[in-house]
Order: structure tokens, then C-alpha cells, then sequence
């Protein structure tokens, strides 16, 4: 019998915007590494959908029905988490919003939407997290930022761009201002990835993205959870401030 790779220990993960796509993948892959999982989402229909998916495979989460750009109510949402779970140890911020407008397209309603919800809601859960994190085993803050974060992408809007350059260099930030407390904070880059943002552009779009990827083909949402469980692994300790490109070789660097 081989020894599992990485160890995750009896451990509760949060992540927000878990209830589809990436999220959901990150959810999966975590409860059959034997984690705790609680499930955050502004969509009650998702978190359902979600429950029932996991469910179905044996698997026991917990759904939290929140919008992270509501800040007022976090602080409720991670104390109820806390007190289902008994402790939170691992905080992956994987919800946001996409964007597709053109430069002189971009209103300030929709500008105002995808910051609230990518940039500024992981920083305040962020911040809400620390005290329980600070108590946690093996802590860990894990980011979901994006290729256009890192190299402005081909087809995102600016909004979406800055928002996901912002959770980069947040990542950097809070790397080593929770270094002291053992807290390890790192991110995952992904370029485009099978999902419902991705379907939103149309075929058009789609096909003259795809040419621009030197493994010419577009990733998994699985792809992403796999990189996203390195990080939560307590073998990861030693790295904190780190970027992980899950992009199919778009930005190389």
C-alpha cells in the first residue's frame, strides 16, 4: 500500500463560491481528501444543486447561503461555520463575477459589481477569518485569481482584469503580514476553464481564444481543484506569496 502524497489532517475548508464550476470541483476534490467542507454561495439554488450533487457520493457538506461583497453579514456567516465545525483552518475565495464588456462599454454599475465581489469580498472574508485561522491547524488563505490577473487576458473586461491583478497582489500582501501567525497565503492562476463563464462568450470567441493556447485545448475545473489542494496540503508550509499557473501555457513567466 503506497502513502497518499499529501495529508490534510481533521481540518474544516471554506470556500466561497462552491457551489458551481471551479468551486465546486475545489469542494469535491477537498471532502474526499477527508476534509471538512462548508459551502458559501449568494445563490440558494446552486448551494441546493450542490448539496444534492455531493450528497449523492456519500459526502456530508455544509452550505452557507452568503454574498461576500456584503460585509456586515460575514462575520454571522463564519461564526455559524465555526460553530458547526468546531474551527476554520483553510479559506479558499473563489467567488466572483465576470465581465465581458468592451473598454467603452464598461459602466460604473457593472465596474462597481466585480470589484465588490472579486476584490474587495476576499479581502474582508479575509480579514473576518484571521481570528479563527489564527486558532486553525496548518492555516492556509487560498486565492482563485485568473490569467487576465497576470498578463491582462485577451477577452475579460477591465474590470474583470483589475479585480483579479488586485487578489494577486493581495495574495503578496497578506503573505507576509500573516506570515508571524503561521498562515500561509497563496493563489491559483487559472486561464480559461470549462465552465459558465467561459460559455458565455460565443463560439466565435471561444475558437479564437483556444488558438492562443499552446496545449491547444482549454482546462478542467479539476485541473484547478488539484493545484488548489497542494496549497491546502499540510505539506505546503514553506510556501506562502506563491502564484500557481493552471493556464495551459497562455502566460509563461
Amino acid at each position: 500500500m503506497g502513502r497518499d502524497v499529501f495529508t490534510y489532517g481533521h481540518r474544516t475548508a471554506v470556500v466561497t463560491g462552491g457551489s458551481k464550476n471551479i468551486g465546486l470541483a475545489i469542494a469535491e476534490r477537498f471532502l474526499q481528501a477527508g476534509l471538512q467542507v462548508a459551502i458559501v454561495s449568494s445563490h440558494a439554488e446552486h448551494l441546493q444543486a450542490a448539496h444534492r450533487h455531493l450528497s449523492a457520493q456519500g459526502y456530508s457538506p455544509s452550505t452557507w447561503h452568503g454574498d461576500v461583497s456584503d460585509v456586515d453579514a460575514l462575520p454571522t456567516v463564519l461564526e455559524r461555520i465555526h460553530a458547526h465545525h468546531g474551527s476554520i483552518d483553510i479559506l479558499v475565495n473563489c467567488a466572483g463575477v465576470l465581465d465581458l464588456s468592451e473598454v467603452e462599454d464598461t459602466t460604473e454599475e457593472m465596474w462597481d459589481r466585480v470589484l465588490d465581489v472579486n476584490l474587495k469580498g476576499t479581502f474582508f472574508i479575509t480579514q473576518k477569518c484571521i481570528p479563527y485561522l489564527k486558532r486553525g491547524t496548518a492555516p492556509r488563505i487560498i486565492n482563485i485569481a485568473s490569467n487576465a490577473g497576470r498578463m491582462g487576458g485577451y477577452a475579460n473586461a477591465m474590470s474583470y482584469t483589475a479585480s483579479k491583478g488586485g487578489m494577486i497582489s493581495l495574495t503578496y500582501g497578506l503573505a507576509r503580514r500573516l506570515a508571524p501567525f503561521g498562515i500561509t497565503v497563496n493563489c491559483v492562476a487559472p486561464g480559461t476553464i470549462e465552465s459558465d463563464m467561459s460559455r458565455m462568450r460565443d463560439a466565435q470567441a471561444q475558437q479564437k481564444l483556444l488558438e492562443k493556447f499552446p496545449l491547444g485545448r482549454i482546462g478542467t475545473a479539476d485541473e484547478v481543484a488539484c493545484a488548489v489542494c497542494y496549497f491546502a496540503s499540510q505539506e505546503s508550509g514553506f510556501s506562502t506569496g506563491a502564484v500557481l499557473d493552471v493556464n495551459g501555457g497562455m502566460f509563461m513567466g
